[in-house]
């Protein structure tokens, strides 16, 4: 079931997945299935991906600086909060990149 259409040809040949996997302006892109062309998602998607993996730093220095914060008892949780953290920096943009944003035609060059 396709429901995103490419930006080259104009079918709708991108399903949430292969969309999500499609990556950002600074990729290489999925070539689409009916022209060949391959397809990215567009300027909105690496400038959410940047300003997320941006604040995502800022929060796993935030809990390296800060690790009582994260502590219950005796028990510290900074490890696990730092590693939610970095799995989250991974799977968020995937996630908003399968929903959001357009299509746009890779501008990397693939030798």
């Amino acid at each position: 079931m396709s429901i995103y259409t490419c930006p080259h040809c104009g079918e709708k040949s991108f399903n949430p997945l292969t969309k999500a996997i499609a990556g950002q302006m600074n990729s290489k892109g999925r070539a689409c299935p009916k022209c060949g062309v391959r397809c990215v998602n567009g300027k909105g998607a690496t400038i959410f991906n940047a300003i997320y993996c941006l604040i995502a730093i800022v929060l796993v220095v935030y809990t390296y600086l800060h690790p009582e914060n994260f502590a219950v008892g005796d028990v510290n949780y900074e490890i696990f909060v730092v590693a939610g953290i970095i799995l989250s920096m991974l799977v968020v943009p995937r996630l908003v990149n399968a929903f959001c944003f357009r299509m746009a035609e890779a501008i990397r060059l693939n030798y």
